[in-house]
């Protein structure tokens, strides 16, 4: 019989390799596929990825199993986005005024990012909150399971894919238009 998520869970915090590799086996492609959707760039979500997978022996320990195993590791890549994030605004912030090399360094960015189609675009082009919220859905979590993620009610979160969808369409349109 194979154990539940929350069952390995607990055992890997308690230090069982076994339980922490079946773990990370079975919700690896995921937690990728939402570290793509919240980046929204291939390297940008393999290395958010791998930030998590290191940190997440000591995060383990936090685990009550009080949620969903899923529900805790959404939340866990969420806050590991927002502090990439954070950090990098920082980077940027004390970039400025580098000249050419920051200028080169930001349009090879904007290449790599026209290398992706055209749902990930609009979602970078998205607000944080909403970005986050719609990858979240779009990795097949109920309303309810994102707000738990979020922390936020499920009414806010059927507003948030509400806005995302009214944005996504304007820019659609936008673009659409000769």
């Amino acid at each position: 019989m194979e154990a539940d998520s929350e069952s390995l869970a607990l055992a890997a915090a308690d230090g069982d390799g076994g339980a922490f590799s079946a773990l990370l086996a079975r919700h690896y492609d995921a937690l990728f596929r939402l570290c793509f959707r919240l980046t929204g760039a291939r390297a940008e979500a393999e290395d958010l990825t791998q930030d998590i997978c290191a940190a997440l022996p000591a995060k383990l320990a936090s685990y009550r199993a009080q949620a969903r195993f899923t529900t805790w590791l959404w939340r866990v890549a969420v806050n590991a986005a927002h502090d990439r994030r954070r950090r990098a605004a920082t980077h940027a912030r004390h970039a400025d005024g580098w000249g050419d090399w920051e200028k080169n360094r930001r349009a090879a960015d904007g290449e790599a990012a026209d290398a992706l189609d055209w749902l990930t675009q609009a979602m970078r082009a998205l607000p944080h909150d909403l970005r986050d919220t719609l990858a979240l859905v779009l990795d097949d979590m109920t309303h309810a399971e994102a707000a738990e993620v979020l922390g936020l009610s499920e009414g806010t979160v059927s507003w948030r894919i509400s806005e995302a969808k009214t944005k996504l369409r304007a820019l659609r349109a936008s673009e659409d238009q000769p």
